[in-house]
């Protein structure tokens, strides 16, 4: 299968990675810097510098080769993924994409509308997998009460007084932290504030905190209504992070001027590959006139080792996006239309060559 990889950077080159050496997947990875495209030398892929924020130029990429291409996978910012989509359509090529962009998402559904060519964006951890999981838990019970979805990407040994490392996208992160949050309350779809809905629990041993982020929940809500009283997805973080960001965020207004906030990030707060990946999900409702809850719980480690490290972010965002391709390859999904994450398989999921790196992480037995 002939793909075009867009981006070059910390998630594109792990996903360049698996699949130039899976044996399926011709790849031809494109970015606007040379600099990050000279780090893939030596994989089995092609390489073309594009100015990718140009739609002209990133069209005429995707046709250029042996007839054209057949499936973009987007690894670009959140805020070319509605562009990265456009270009897709018109080249007749499939798309997949890791946005958490609410908006980007609803666009790209509408690009959907009368394709030739599957449409899949949200393809990562959250959104993308842990959809998957808690629709899987959900189809068990004869009725839904609550669904409580909550991931955290957090470093290994946090020194700062945030309590947290770079181990993704800063221009991602900060747009979940701004953005209103879906969610579901007394059977009825809402929006709720970021940040707020802070809660604390313990996971084997250690003590946490979640609160509400905009966009992991992916198409849920819209999946979900009329069928579950409670949805809700919220991010993990180690206790006091929150308050120092609504404080940076609020009180500092830093909400009207991201950009300055993200230029302070980068040159204050030191990137990690030491970082850990929790992903846990709770469904409760009705079973056979029972009242009963259902958990899944995982911890996802990086890669410690010499040749290829990789972090634990590195590691579920990517084989997240790849098995869905994979799949997709394999006949497993629609082959045409906008595709949900819930409509992949657990099952099918997790025995992917791919997604076995969730299968392969430790399970969590007990939840605080």
């Amino acid at each position: 299968m002939r793909i075009t990889l867009l981006g070059a950077g910390h998630i594109g080159h792990t996903i360049a990675h698996l699949l130039s050496h899976s044996g399926d997947y011709e790849v031809t990875v494109v970015d606007r810097s040379p600099e990050a495209l000279a780090k893939l030398a030596g994989m089995p892929l092609a390489t073309r510098v594009v100015e990718t924020g140009d739609a002209q130029a990133l069209l005429a990429a995707l046709k250029s080769k042996d007839g054209g291409q057949q499936a973009v996978i987007n690894a670009l910012p959140y805020h070319l993924a509605t562009l990265a989509a456009t270009a897709a359509r018109e080249a007749g090529c499939h798309y997949f994409d890791l946005t958490e962009d609410v908006a980007a998402t609803r666009a790209i559904k509408q690009l959907a509308e009368g394709a030739s060519t599957a449409f899949m964006p949200q393809c990562g951890l959250a959104p993308g997998f842990i959809g998957i999981v808690a629709h899987h838990l959900a189809q068990g019970f004869d009725s839904l009460q609550e669904v409580k979805m909550r991931v955290g990407a957090l470093p290994a040994f946090p020194t700062n007084s945030l309590k947290y490392n770079l181990t993704w996208s800063v221009d991602g992160l900060i747009n979940e932290y701004c953005h209103p949050c879906e969610a579901i309350r007394g059977g009825k779809n809402i929006e709720v504030l970021p940040l707020e809905g802070l809660e604390h629990f313990s996971l084997d041993g250690t003590e946490y905190e979640a609160f509400n982020t905009s966009g992991g929940l992916g198409t849920l809500c819209e999946t979900l209504a009329g069928k579950v009283q409670t949805l809700d997805y919220k991010s993990v973080r180690y206790p006091g992070h929150q308050a120092l960001m609504k404080m940076l965020l609020e009180e500092l207004q830093l909400n009207q001027d991201t950009e300055t906030l993200k230029n302070i990030m980068r040159k204050s707060i030191p990137s990690t590959m030491q970082d850990v990946v929790l992903v846990f999900v709770t469904v409760s409702g009705m079973k056979a006139g029972a009242l009963v809850q259902e958990v899944f719980a995982r911890k996802i480690f990086a890669d410690r080792s010499e040749r290829h490290p990789l972090s634990a972010i590195q590691i579920t965002t990517a084989a997240g996006i790849c098995a869905a391709v994979d799949l997709f390859r394999e006949g497993r999904l629609p082959q045409r239309g906008f595709i949900r994450q819930e409509e992949v398989a657990l099952p099918d999921f997790l025995a992917n060559r791919f997604g076995s790196a969730y299968q392969q992480s430790r399970q969590v037995e007990s939840i605080g």
